[in-house]
């Protein structure tokens, strides 16, 4: 909704309102019984990160490289080729300083950035003011530039966000034993420093439990790991004290797709290896492959038809309870992050970039936050088809909006919703940010007909919609979002309702504020 509010989150009355307001409440509604809700009575089961809501940024995009070819720039009605070279299309470096790309990414803020990725792991930073040289040295597969990096780091100050990031690890690194020397990193960190940056925190590696993907040495095993990990947390220690050691971040495994997992590399190994050395332990998460990989492998893949599906929705918390358990068995009592996830690896499926991909970013986000996950990268911010921006116009995607409404709404304070829904109804609930006794309800309506809820108070509701389950665009409360040429953000607000029965359409996703709660727990 647009114009100048009334009370705070919410709308002022107009005849559009009240007939969207109508509409919204005359929506035919299932037979399955409403839910009751008490917002005044849900107690505190937990707490997140500030940065919870967190973003990648491939080094590759620094650096610029060959990434994942965007659907759109195959010929119509042509598939990409699975497991060939015609998945990966060159980019140029990433122009960091767009004015557009800021505003959209502060309004997310604050979070942490990572830079990371596979490239990472065998990028040579080039402490030099040189231009890069035609190619990179050896045992090495890509170089940053002084000047790119500044370019990082300039951003991240300029949209509220806290760096993480991983070290180069690849024969270029590594002395004559094959064992991994701090030169490279050294000279990042001290760069980085020297310009006024810091590095909050960092993973060794990207994904060593996929070392073979990943420019490590050949033969590299989980002892290789643990002899590296001996020399890499001292150096930490060191160079940034302050800065937190994440890992291991590893990723396929817990879940359906189990791929290239290296036997003598898997995650309970790569931890027996280490000792307790981590201050937070970090995996990464794919609940499939995109149509670019899974295409090749029958079982990997998954379909747009399944993305409402319970078997679907539950994947990332089948696969996170596999993490966690490996973190109770060797890293007791330390935070869990999730630092790269999104709709499926292999640069997401052609529907990642549409409104049907909002059940599942809200609903994993919802969903782990429950289960004490403190942080949630999403890989990308602006590359390939699960960006939350197209990489080309830097429109905001479905899942930008999603992500938006998200860090306006929830607060760190998680809350049990006290009230079990089913039937494709998903319910959560968090304090708002501003605490004060004020909660926020999210309904995920993920059924094909529209439910009812029952609650005690007033308040506002933010109603996201589209026309289509795969539509590029979004409306709330049946207003379609759109960002300006400059970045700038249409106004959000809330559109007022009462006491008593409340609707949800069928395939929405609601977020319901309370102000008036009082709760004890968002105090």
């Amino acid at each position: 909704m647009t114009g100048q509010t009334g009370r705070r989150g919410m709308a002022p009355p107009s005849r559009a309102v009240d007939a969207l307001l109508i509409a919204l409440t005359m929506v035919p509604v299932a037979h399955a019984q409403p839910v009751s809700l008490s917002p005044a009575t849900m107690p505190r089961i937990g707490a997140v990160d500030e940065r919870f809501q967190s973003f990648n940024t491939e080094m590759l995009e620094v650096t610029g490289g060959r990434f994942w070819k965007p659907y759109k720039a195959y010929p119509a009605g042509a598939k990409p080729a699975p497991m060939s070279s015609d998945l990966y299309e060159y980019r140029p470096p990433a122009d960091l300083t767009k004015p557009r790309l800021r505003k959209l990414a502060a309004a997310l803020g604050p979070f942490y950035l990572r830079v990371s990725g596979t490239w990472a792991n065998s990028t040579y930073f080039q402490d030099t003011d040189a231009a890069a040289p035609a190619t990179p040295p050896k045992g090495f597969n890509a170089v940053l530039t002084r000047r790119q990096w500044k370019g990082v780091v300039d951003f991240a100050r300029a949209v509220k966000a806290d760096l993480m990031i991983s070290v180069a690890i690849s024969d270029g690194t590594r002395d004559d034993k094959g064992v991994w020397t701090p030169e490279q990193a050294r000279a990042l960190f001290a760069y980085t420093k020297s310009i006024g940056g810091r590095i909050a925190a960092v993973e060794f590696m990207n994904e060593p439990d996929v070392a073979n993907h990943g420019e490590a040495p050949k033969g590299y095993d989980a002892a290789a790991y643990g002899r590296d990990i001996a020399v890499f947390r001292p150096f930490l220690r060191q160079m940034a004290p302050d800065a937190l050691f994440a890992g291991p971040g590893s990723v396929m495994e817990g879940g359906k797709v189990k791929i290239s997992i290296q036997p003598e590399l898997v995650t309970e190994k790569l931890l027996q290896a280490t000792g307790p050395v981590y201050d937070v332990f970090s995996y990464h998460l794919y609940a499939a492959l995109s149509q670019r990989c899974g295409g090749a492998m029958p079982g990997l893949g998954t379909t747009s038809a399944a993305a409402l599906s319970e078997d679907w929705l539950s994947r990332p918390e089948t696969i996170h309870s596999y993490y966690a358990g490996l973190r109770d068995r060797y890293e007791p009592g330390k935070p869990i992050w999730l630092t790269e996830t999104a709709e499926t690896g292999c640069g997401g499926d052609p529907w990642s970039s549409t409104y049907v991909d909002t059940f599942r970013y809200l609903n994993q986000h919802a969903r782990l936050a429950q289960k004490g996950v403190q942080t949630i990268a999403h890989n990308t911010l602006s590359a390939s088809d699960y960006a939350l921006l197209d990489e080309d116009t830097l429109d905001p995607r479905p899942n930008y909006w999603a992500a938006l409404l998200w860090r306006r709404l929830m607060g760190p304070v998680v809350l049990s919703p006290g009230a079990a829904a089913g039937g494709g109804l998903y319910l959560y609930s968090q304090c708002m940010p501003e605490g004060r006794g004020r909660v926020t309800v999210l309904a995920i309506n993920a059924g094909p007909s529209a439910r009812e809820l029952n609650t005690p108070l007033p308040g506002a509701r933010y109603t996201l919609t589209a026309k289509e389950l795969e539509s590029e665009g979004v409306e709330l409360n049946g207003h379609l979002l759109k960002a300006g040429p400059d970045g700038s953000l249409p106004s959000i607000q809330g559109m007022a309702f009462g006491a008593g029965s409340l609707a949800l359409p069928a395939t929405s996703s609601t977020f319901l504020t309370f102000a008036q709660a009082g709760n004890k727990a968002c105090q």
